[in-house]
């Protein structure tokens, strides 16, 4: 081997171990964004979905409302002949509707929510195994 083939070599490993050394780097930080990004979005879908079950125990406590007007309704009804029970009747009809209509809005945002996978994230990772992939082919 002659001299300046030995500095080629020398230089080579040089510049094989930089490489080696920033590939080591930007892998760990490109997991460090990626773990970032699925914690955000899994965050990001867990308030979402806790804000959809809050609705929906909401519309729950106006439908009990409504039955409680019902059963009122009812109770009226039986005890008086028209008037009372029929604005009671009226009411908890009403308040079964808002339910309805609470509780549907409820069910959206939990739906809306789910799958409570990081989609963003593992659809990031996947490119980046991609491209890595790519890279060494050539």
């Amino acid at each position: 081997m002659t001299i300046r083939e030995q500095g080629q070599a020398s230089g080579t490993d040089a510049s094989v171990g930089q490489l080696v050394e920033q590939l080591s780097a930007q892998i760990s930080a490109l997991v460090r964004d990626e773990m970032a990004l699925a914690t955000a979005e899994m965050k990001r879908k867990g308030a979402q979905a806790g804000i959809g079950i809050g609705i929906g125990g909401a519309g729950a406590v106006m439908a009990l409302l409504g039955l409680g007007a019902l059963v009122a309704a009812a109770i009226l009804g039986l005890a008086v002949v028209l008037a009372a029970w029929l604005s009671a009747l009226i009411i908890g009809v009403v308040l079964l509707v808002v339910a309805g209509v609470i509780s549907a809005a409820g069910i959206t945002q939990v739906r809306n929510s789910a799958p409570p996978v990081p989609e963003k994230a593992v659809r990031s990772t996947k490119q980046d195994i991609e491209t890595v992939r790519e890279s060494v082919r050539r």
